[in-house]
């Protein structure tokens, strides 16, 4: 390592990286060894660690939590993403039709306007290439593959970007309502209209739409956005939200703010600190650095900060 090197580090939950300014070498017979869930390394005792209590040196983080990013994702590609209508669209069809998946995220449908769609929603929400792909899927009604379209995009920033939108889990029967979209109507309205094209269809007799989904808490959430009365179907069925054109006249819908881009700081627990001591007569050979204009960097994803 050395003078005008980089190194990643985490300010506040996004990564980023700081210029190495200095560089110091010193002997010491003593080090210790950091267990924690992912993996372990060796630090001087006083090297300050990043916990949820603080800055505490190393010697004494035991059973304590430490800030934590994956290193092997360090070097993706981040993403800018652009509040309104795209973001809200996207959203809500990735909601309704979407798979997510560890490093993509995808829609299958059989209606080649609504995949496209999809698609511009996508690059004007997140700045990824996307187009579609004729594509056959099998029907279990008719009993033989069908022709339909699909978007995919392969970025695991974006799949993680979904989950953390939906509360983790994007599988449609366990996703959370995404209240990310509730930032402006601009945005919840791209929503509305996304998750309708995919799970939704307009209603016969009055100017609205029936949402559909087997999902009670989304739909629970979504009503009460909206002002809506709605009663879970029985028996294990899916439920209906009806969503009438003037649902706005009623004064429910209140903005919220919610971070967009992909919180990337985690916590792991310290499973154990061990002692180690220099054998012989040659010690330890420890580095220090200083930085610009973060002090702080990252040892095998951990947040370390400068002696």
């Amino acid at each position: 390592m050395a003078v005008g090197d980089r190194l990643r580090t985490l300010e506040g939950s996004s990564s980023t990286r700081s210029v190495v300014s200095s560089v110091t070498v010193r002997k010491e017979r003593e080090l210790v060894t950091v267990i924690t869930d992912h993996t372990e390394f060796d630090a001087a005792p006083d090297q300050p660690l990043s916990t949820s209590n603080g800055w505490v040196p190393a010697a004494e983080v035991a059973g304590a939590r430490l800030a934590w990013t994956p290193a092997r994702k360090l070097h993706r590609r981040r993403l800018t993403v652009v509040p309104g209508y795209p973001l809200g669209y996207f959203v809500g069809a990735t909601c309704a039709d979407g798979t997510v998946g560890h490093n993509y995220v995808s829609l299958v449908v059989n209606d080649g306007a609504f995949a496209a769609r999809y698609a511009e929603s996508l690059r004007a929400a997140v700045g990824l290439p996307a187009r579609l792909e004729a594509v056959t899927r099998p029907s279990g009604y008719l009993q033989r593959d069908v022709p339909g379209f699909r978007v995919r995009v392969v970025s695991s920033y974006l799949a993680d970007l979904v989950r953390q939108y939906v509360g983790g889990d994007p599988h449609h029967l366990r996703q959370a309502f995404p209240r990310v979209v509730l930032r402006d109507r601009e945005t919840f309205d791209g929503f509305l209209d996304g998750y309708a094209d995919g799970d939704g269809c307009r209603m016969p007799r009055w100017r609205g739409r029936t949402l559909v989904s087997a999902n009670v808490p989304f739909l629970r959430e979504l009503a009460s956005v909206i002002g809506a009365r709605f009663t879970p179907a029985s028996q294990g069925l899916a439920s209906h939200l009806c969503v009438i054109d003037r649902w706005a006249d009623r004064g429910t819908f209140v903005p919220e703010q919610h971070p967009l881009p992909l919180d990337e700081r985690e916590w792991v627990r310290v499973r154990a600190v061990r002692p180690r001591r220099a054998s012989g007569a040659k010690p330890f050979t420890l580095y220090g650095f200083r930085l610009q204009p973060h002090r702080h960097f990252l040892v095998n994803g951990h947040l370390c900060g400068a002696v």
